[in-house]
This record gives C-alpha cells, structure tokens and sequence, in this order.
C-alpha cells in the first residue's frame, strides 16, 4: 500500500504537462477498492489544502470526473452482470418446473427482487371467459386484489395487452391513458400502489398475460427497467406456454389410453363371442341382421324366436310361425328391463328371455318360445346371439349417427358460412363443398326450402332431431339440432307445404305439437344463412300467434310474414292482398282503391263514404259489389280488413 493520501507532497511528480501519475495512481486505487463517490473528492481537497498550484487541481478535478465516470460504468456493467445472472438463474429455476402456479410463483418473487418493487404479480388472460385474471402476487397485502378478475381491454393491463407494449404510470389513480373501472381503482386503493408497470408477457404475436411491478409510493420505474422487466416476462411467457401445452399433452394422452382401454375391451369381448359362436361370427361379418342371427338361433334350439325392439315391437320372428300375444310383449318387455341389471336368460313358462343391450341401455329383447330345457350350453347360445344382436344394431345406429352427422356438420357450416370452397359468395367447385356435397348425395343446383322446427317440450329434441336426421336422409336434404331448435334443408320450392307437413309428420311421430317456419326457396347453397334467418323468424311469429301446431313460410303469414321475410317484399304483399283491385283500376281507370280507403277511413259508413266522395250511396254499393268479386266474399273480415287496410296504406306511401 502507498502512503495515506494526507501524507503526500505535490513535489513528488510533476503536476504540470502529462496527467501526472501520483494523481491517477491516487484515483486508481480507489476505483480498485470500489471507493464511494464522496472519497473521490479527497484527493482534490488535499491538493486545495496542500496548496497545489492551480493547473495541479485542474488536473486533479479532471481525472477525478473521469475516474467516477469509469466507476459508474462498472457500477452499470456489475448491474447488468447480475441481472443477467439472475436471468439465467430463473431461466434454469423455470425449466425444471411443470406446474403452472409454481412457474409464476418464480417469476413474481423474481421480479420483485431485481427491480426493488414493492409488489409484483402477473395476469393471464382467459379468451373464453373474456377476462384476465390474477394468478399470482408477491408482496400483495389485500384479499380483494389477489381475486381481481378484469375485463380484457380495462385497466392498465388492457392497454399493454392491447398495443403488445410496455407501459409504465407514475401515478395509476390520476393516468387518464387507460380505462379505469370503479372495481379495479378500489382494489388498487386498497393495496395503496402508486407508480406501476407492466409488460407483456407474448407467444408469438400472441399475449396471453401482463407481468407486472408496483410501488406504494412515487418512485418511476426507469426505461432499464421495463427491459428487464420484459426479459422477466419472455422467460415467463415460454414456461406457461409450455406448462399448458404439457398439461394439454398429458389430458390428451390420458383421453387416448381410457379410449384404447374402451376400445380392447370391447374388442376382446367381440373376439370371445366370435371364438364361441363361428356362425354368428359369420352372420356378423357378412353384415347380416337380426334375422339371419335369429335363423341360426332356431337351427341350433327349435322353436320360434321373436326379436323385440326397445318398445316392444316384433322386429322379426324366425321358426314356427306362432305368434306372440300383445300381453304376452308387454309382460317381456317389462321382464328384460328387470333383466338388463343381471344380464343372463331366464324362462317365464314356455318362453326364454335375454335382453338385448349395452351397459347403459336397453335395445330390445329376444324371446325364444320352446317346450325344451335348455341347458347351459344352450342358454350361453341365446346369449350371445342377443350380444351379437345388440353389436348388429348398434353397427348399424353408428352407421346412421355417422351418416346423420355428417350431414349436420355439413348444415352447420352452411348456416354458419364456416364452408371453404366459396369464391366472393359462389360455390367453388374446386374446394372442399362438392365433394362433401357429393357424398351426402345433396343437388346443390336444385331449389331447397329451409324449416326451423321447435316441440313444445325440451324433452322431445333428441327424438325430434333423430327423426329430422332419417327424414333428411331419405328426402336427400340436411338436418342439424342448433339449440332448441332442428334445422332442415330439403329439396323443394313450397316451403309453407313443406313445413305444413314436416310439423304434422314430427308431430305424430312425437305424439307433440310441433311448429315449423319456412323460408325458400334457395338455389346453388348461398342462400342458406338469410333463408334460416327468415325461418327461424317465421317459427318465432306462428308461436307468438299461438299456432303450436303449424307450420308456414313468411309469404302465408300476410303483414307478418311482410315484417319477418328476409326480402321484405312489398310488391308481392300488395299483389297477394290488393293486386286484382289495383289492376282493375289500372284496366278500368276506375277509383276503387281510393273507394276502398274512404270507406275504411269512415269505418265502413256507406253515407259518410258518398259524401266525401261526392257520389251517390249507390255508386258506393257498386264499387263495393265489385270488390267483392275482385277480392272475394271475406274481405270485410277483421283479419282480412285490417290486411287489406295495411295494404292500402303501403300502396299510398308507395306513391
């Protein structure tokens, strides 16, 4: 170590010319020894004391601002070192971390440490509920703070989310550069912050939250750092993305073995009755029905085998021809629901009975009518021809749910106009509709009316959409459950008899009221969406008319279908009321129309009508006689009347 600074003469080197080396040696060794900024002022107070001549202390006053502009160069770069460390320290922290609350947890208590705030927390933004809610805090001292849940586009957050840039307040209450609600200005209050920032936290273009950092005070984060604080939230942004895309993984990956599981399990049972039963096994792969399973039951036991449908219907007899009483269907039916808990046959006098079901429903039942005893080779015969019954049936409901749903998928991205293949509104040959339409069957260039149908009774949809999928499918249309309501496209241009059938037909299969809207016809597929609009329209004005058991289009509905139709067409509705009056007026240039409105307009007083048309009260019986084999005997009803009056008021605003 040198001499103590005091100790030293200014004859020692030279202070004038070249920086002497006495003095930067001096500033030197304080810069080694990380000496504080007060100690660099020594050495120039001494020199003053010392009586260094004036050019010694120029010199002096100059390496000491260079030497504390070296230390705060250090100072700058030992700060970046150990924000970078810390960097690395929680880059590795986060990567042997999976759960979610456990990644965020490091990042806040990170964040709060390196940029000496008060608090930290993080929001992550949840697109479904349309929210971005607090996950994790650090430093928090308020319950109502940690719950907030905010809407996405309020609040700070909202501005950073939204522009994908840091923002820094000084002062959160009083910044007018954000939307501030009452709830998160309370909450904030409440945890007393002051100066605030946040930064994104990105995937790609992508924000899925805000890290943030607060201080209860008045102290600004400096633009170092917000960079920090986004290097925090880039770190932080990866490790949640992956943590989400592990925990996805990992639901996927459970969901696929249950599937597998599912699926050996029934196909180990399948193989099990195959290995039993060869014939039945054979009767399967060919794609045979229950008649052929029942004819290789009555070949094996004799007798008669009546297979029932779930409600009791015989389906198919096989053997004998003995018929099974209708008491006698009932009381099965009723004993194979009781059976379906133990599975197995039992006999009931001279009839066996084995249902026909899956774990969670019963299909139908198989009734073997026969004077032997059956052993119980036999018996496991009969039982697995009703689980090869029951495997036959269900191929087929897949088979029809498949082909019902393919078709729906089609309705739905027709209603929707999620299909691609479209080309500024036509269909495009070349994308992926025709072939869709072309496996369903579907003649795109044909008219279709669309039906929106709605039962009275929530209970009745499913019934209602399975009938609406089977009727589409045999018409070579589409159907789709939306909601409350089953949607139709068929192939025709009557939609009002369209929907007049398909409302009594679902009605009587439903044994329920039913009430169908239609709106059509379309042509080429594009029309779908406006022509469902008007529908649903429709349906809505025939249940507000009470008419639960109806169906119509828009053009039927008279000034309401005027109201609803997606075209409003006026013209057609003063064709349909009023057009023969106004084309006799035309041929004629007679005034019938302006007959008819003064009569309406001195509610109906055929003295008043003559006398503000200055005729005779004869002249008036005529005009009307006329209109009354213009427009037919009726006219004068109330319902009719006020059409015709609505009409009449159209025709004059019309001009």
């Amino acid at each position: 170590m040198g001499r103590p600074l005091a100790d030293r003469t200014w004859t020692d080197a030279p202070l004038t010319g070249a920086p002497s080396p006495v003095s930067c040696r001096i500033f030197l060794e304080l810069l080694a020894r990380d000496a504080t900024p007060v100690e660099f002022e020594e050495p120039v107070v001494s020199a003053r004391a010392a009586g260094a001549p004036p050019g010694a202390l120029a010199e002096l006053e100059a390496a000491k601002l260079a030497a504390l502009r070296v230390r705060a160069a250090m100072r700058r770069q030992a700060r970046r070192e150990a924000e970078l460390t810390a960097l690395f320290d929680m880059a590795g922290d986060l990567a042997g971390l999976n759960d979610l609350d456990a990644i965020l947890e490091v990042v806040v208590r990170r964040a709060r440490r390196l940029l000496n705030a008060d608090i930290a927390y993080v929001t992550l933004n949840d697109d479904e509920s349309g929210e971005t809610r607090m996950r994790m805090t650090d430093g928090s001292i308020s319950a109502a703070f940690r719950r907030l849940r905010i809407p996405l586009g309020d609040g700070l957050g909202g501005l950073v989310a939204q522009t994908a840039m840091p923002y820094s307040s000084d002062h959160y209450l009083a910044d007018p550069q954000f939307r501030h609600r009452a709830f998160i200005d309370d909450a904030v209050a409440e945890e007393a912050l002051v100066a605030m920032l946040g930064v994104p936290m990105r995937v790609g273009s992508r924000v899925i939250g805000v890290l943030y950092a607060a201080n209860r005070s008045e102290r600004p984060f400096a633009p170092e750092k917000a960079v920090l604080l986004g290097s925090l939230a880039a770190h932080a942004a990866l490790a949640v993305e992956s943590a989400r895309l592990l925990a996805d993984t990992r639901t996927a990956l459970e969901e696929l073995n249950a599937a597998g599981g599912r699926a050996r399990a029934r196909s180990a049972a399948i193989e099990r009755a195959a290995q039993a039963h060869d014939r039945m096994t054979a009767v399967a792969v060919r794609g045979g029905g229950a008649g052929d399973v029942a004819g290789v039951v009555t070949e094996v036991l004799g007798g008669t085998l009546h297979v029932l449908d779930a409600d009791g219907r015989c389906l198919v007899t096989s053997g004998d021809p003995v018929p099974l009483a209708e008491d006698g269907a009932a009381a099965v039916t009723a004993a194979a629901g009781s059976l379906h808990t133990r599975g197995g046959a039992v006999r009931h006098g001279d009839l066996w009975i084995t249902p026909v079901s899956t774990p969670g429903e019963v299909l139908g039942t198989l009734v073997l009518r026969t004077a032997a005893e059956l052993g119980d080779a036999d018996r496991r015969i009969l039982e697995r021809a009703a689980l090869v019954t029951a495997l036959l049936m269900l191929l087929r409901c897949s088979a029809a749910e498949a082909e019902a749903r393919v078709r729906g998928e089609l309705l739905d991205d027709l209603l929707d106009g999620r299909v691609d293949g479209r080309v500024d509104g036509r269909v495009d040959g070349s994308g992926a509709l025709e072939p869709r339409i072309r496996r369903v069957g579907l003649d795109a260039d044909a008219p279709h009316v669309v039906l929106s149908a709605r039962c009275a009774s929530s209970r009745h949809r499913g019934r209602a959409a399975f009938w609406a999928a089977s009727h589409a499918a045999a018409m070579r249309g589409l159907a789709t459950a939306r909601g409350e309501e089953v949607v139709l496209l068929l192939p025709g241009d009557a939609p009002g008899e369209t929907a007049r059938r398909v409302a009594k037909e679902l009605g009587a299969a439903l044994a329920a009221p039913v009430t169908v809207g239609g709106a059509g016809p379309v042509r080429g597929l594009t029309g779908v969406p406006a022509a469902h609009r008007e529908a649903r329209s429709c349906g809505d004005a025939l249940l507000a008319l009470d008419r639960l058991d109806d169906g119509a289009d828009s053009r039927e509905l008279g000034f309401v279908g005027l109201l609803i139709g997606a075209h409003r067409d006026a013209r057609g509705f003063l064709e349909t009321t009023l057009g023969p009056v106004l084309d006799y007026d035309t041929r004629r240039g007679t005034s019938l129309v302006r007959t008819l409105e003064t009569y309406f307009g001195t509610r109906c007083g055929l003295s008043r009508t003559a006398e503000r048309l200055h005729v005779h009260i004869n002249t008036v019986h005529q005009r009307l006689h006329r209109v009354d084999r213009l427009l037919g005997e009726g006219w004068q009803e109330p319902e009719r009347a006020l059409e015709i009056q609505l009409a009449l008021r159209l025709n004059r605003l019309r001009g």
